[in-house]
C-alpha cells in the first residue's frame, strides 16, 4: 500500500464532485524515499512521456494501460497520493457521466503539475549526469577550429552580419561546452576504471589496448588541432573579438525584451547580462586552449598530461593485475580444481597418474634406478593392487650397497658461454645508433624550409620528427610566432615559426610516412644535429 505522510499539506478536498488543488507546500521529491518509490517513479514517468507526446490528461485506465498492469486500488492510491505532493493535479472527469450517479462518483483526470515537472527533469538529467562515461571527442576539436575561421572571415567584414555571427557563436559554445563536459567526464570514468579494475579483471585487460589506442590518437589530435585553435584564438582577438560578442549580446537582449533597445533599463541590463555571459565563455575558451602569462597552463595541455599519465596508470595496472594473477594461491581453490580433474579421468590408471603429478609420491629416484629395472617396469606393467612384496625390485647399483653414497664421478658442469648473447646486444645497440644518427642527417636542414619540403620520411625518422615537433609546439607561448628548443639530451635543435605573409600562410600541409600521412598547418621549420656538428 501506499505511504501516507504524517501530514497531508497539499491534499485534495474533494466534495461534491470538486477536486480543490492546493500547490503552497508541494513536495515533489518525497516519493524517491517511500517503501513504494519505484511504483511512483512508473508512474511518473508515463506522465512524461505522456507530456513529451503532447498528451496534457491521463485517466487511470490509460496509466495502468502505459504501465502493463490493472487498475487497481494499488494504483488509484498511487495517483491520490502524488497529487497530495504536489506532483499531479487532479480535476474532475465529467466528459463520461451518464447519470446522476456517475456524475457524483469520483472520476478524475490527471496531469503534471509544474513542480512536478521540474522535479522529473531534475531527476532525468541527475541520472544522465550520473551515467554519463564521457569521451574524448576528436571531431570536436576539428568543428571548434572551423567554426572559429569562419568567424575570423566574419570579423574581418566591415559589418559582421549580426544573425549569421550569433549562430556561429551559439554552435562555438554548444560544441566547446560538449567537449569540456565529454572530456572531464571521461577522465573521471578511467580513474574508477583504473581504482576499481580488480572487479572485473578480465574484461580491465581485454580492453586496455583499445583504450590507450583511443588515447594516443586523442592526443595526437590535441597537439595538432589545439596548435591551430590557439592561432585562430589570437587572430580573432587581435580583430577585436568583443565586436562580435557585442552583436550576440544585442540578439540575446532582444529576446529577453520585445520592446526593443529603446534604451529602457531593462534592455540595458538584458544586454549587460548577455555580454558578461559571453565575455565568460570566450574566457573559458581561451584559458583551454592558450597557456597564460603567468606560466598557468592551459586545459588543453592538462588534459594531455592527465591522458599521458593515464596511459602510464593503464599499464601499471595491468602489470599489477598479471604479477597478482600469477602469484596468487588459493589452496581451496586448487583442491576443487583437483578434485574436478580426478572426477573427469577416464580410468585408474590416470587417476593414479594425476596423484603421483599433483602430490610428487614419486620413486626414490635418488637411488639411480638403472635403465634394466625400468625395462622391466615397463613390460610388466602392475596394477595398482599388486602387494609392495609382489611388485618388481628396485635394483640399485652395487656401490651404493657397499658404500652407502653414490656420486657421479668427472669434471663439474662447464660454465655458460654468453659472448654470443653479448655481440647479438651489442650489434643490435649499434644498429640502433646507426639508424638514429641517420636519422638525425634526414631531417637536418641547411636553413628553414617549409613543412612540406620535408618530403617522404621512414619510421625512424618520423617518430624523431614528432618528437621535435611536440618539443617545439609545447614551448612556444601565447602570441609568439616564432619558437627554439632543443631535446632534452641536446643532441637536436629545432627552430619552428608561423608563415607570415603569400600564399602558405594559411595552408594545409600533409607529410606522408610509413605510418600514415600526418597534417597540419604550413610553419617554417630549422632542424640542426648538434651531434653531427660536434
Amino acid at each position: 500500500m501506499p505511504d501516507a505522510p504524517s501530514h497531508e499539506p497539499g491534499r485534495q478536498a474533494a466534495s461534491g464532485g470538486h477536486a480543490e488543488q492546493v500547490t503552497s507546500a508541494a513536495q515533489p521529491f518525497t516519493y524517491l524515499g517511500t517503501p513504494n518509490a519505484a511504483l511512483y517513479r512508473d508512474v511518473m514517468c508515463t506522465f512524461a512521456r505522456a507530456k513529451e507526446r503532447f498528451i496534457v490528461h491521463l485517466r487511470p485506465e490509460d496509466v495502468a494501460a502505459e504501465l502493463t498492469r490493472d487498475s487497481d486500488e494499488q494504483l488509484a492510491q498511487a495517483l491520490e497520493q502524488l497529487v497530495g505532493w504536489g506532483n499531479l493535479r487532479a480535476d474532475p472527469d465529467t466528459s463520461r457521466a451518464t447519470s446522476p450517479e456517475d456524475f457524483h462518483r469520483k472520476r478524475f483526470l490527471y496531469q503534471l503539475t509544474t513542480a512536478g515537472h521540474a522535479a522529473e527533469e531534475a531527476i532525468a538529467f541527475y541520472e544522465q549526469a550520473i551515467g554519463r562515461r564521457g569521451a574524448l571527442q576528436s571531431v570536436a576539436l576539428e568543428d571548434i577550429a572551423e567554426q572559429l575561421a569562419a568567424l575570423l572571415v566574419v570579423a574581418e567584414e566591415p559589418e559582421p552580419d549580426p544573425a549569421k555571427t550569433h549562430r556561429l557563436l551559439l554552435s562555438l559554445a554548444e560544441r566547446f561546452t560538449s567537449l569540456a563536459d565529454n572530456a572531464q567526464a571521461f577522465m573521471a570514468s578511467l580513474r574508477r576504471a583504473i581504482d576499481f579494475s580488480d572487479g572485473d579483471v578480465e574484461g580491465f585487460l581485454a580492453y586496455k589496448e583499445r583504450l590507450i589506442d583511443y588515447i594516443n590518437r586523442f592526443i595526437a589530435d590535441l597537439a595538432n588541432s589545439g596548435a591551430r585553435i590557439a592561432t585562430l584564438l589570437a587572430d580573432l582577438e587581435a580583430r577585436d573579438h568583443d565586436r562580435l560578442l557585442r552583436l550576440a549580446a544585442r540578439r540575446e537582449a532582444l529576446d529577453s525584451v520585445p520592446d526593443g533597445p529603446d534604451g529602457t533599463d531593462a534592455y540595458t541590463r538584458a544586454e549587460a547580462a548577455a555580454l558578461g555571459a559571453w565575455r565568460n565563455r570566450w574566457r573559458g575558451l581561451r584559458d583551454w586552449f592558450i597557456s597564460a602569462d603567468t606560466g598557468h597552463p592551459s586545459q588543453a595541455r592538462l588534459l594531455r598530461q592527465a591522458a599521458v599519465t593515464a596511459i602510464k596508470q593503464l599499464i601499471d595496472t595491468v602489470g599489477m593485475l598479471n604479477e597478482r594473477r600469477s602469484g596468487r594461491s588459493d589452496r581451496s581453490a586448487d583442491f576443487r580444481a583437483l578434485a574436478r580433474w580426478f572426477a573427469e579421468a577416464p580410468d585408474e590408471a590416470a587417476m593414479h597418474r594425476l596423484w603421483r603429478a599433483a602430490f610428487g609420491l614419486s620413486p626414490a629416484r635418488h637411488l639411480s634406478v638403472t635403465s634394466t629395472t625400468l625395462t622391466e617396469w615397463e613390460e610388466q606393467e602392475p596394477p595398482s593392487s599388486t602387494p609392495w612384496s609382489q611388485a618388481p625390485p628396485i635394483r640399485i647399483s652395487p656401490q651404493l650397497r657397499k658404500t652407502g653414497s653414490y656420486e657421479r664421478r668427472g669434471r663439474p658442469n662447464r660454465v655458460e658461454d654468453r659472448s654470443a648473447a653479448r655481440e647479438l646486444l651489442r650489434r643490435q645497440a649499434e644498429q640502433e645508433a646507426t639508424e638514429l644518427a641517420a636519422a638525425r642527417r634526414r631531417l637536418a636542414t641547411s636553413g628553414p624550409i617549409l613543412l612540406s619540403q620535408l618530403g617522404e620520411l621512414d619510421a625512424r625518422a618520423f617518430r624523431l620528427f614528432l618528437g621535435l615537433l611536440g618539443d617545439a609546439l609545447a614551448t612556444r607561448l601565447p602570441g609568439e610566432t616564432e619558437v627554439k628548443t632543443t631535446t632534452s639530451d641536446g643532441s637536436m635543435e629545432v627552430r619552428l615559426s608561423l608563415v607570415q605573409d603569400g600564399p602558405d600562410a594559411c595552408a594545409e600541409v600533409s607529410i606522408h610516412t610509413e605510418d600514415g600521412v600526418l597534417r597540419g598547418p604550413e610553419h617554417l621549420i630549422e632542424i640542426t644535429d648538434l651531434a653531427g656538428a660536434t
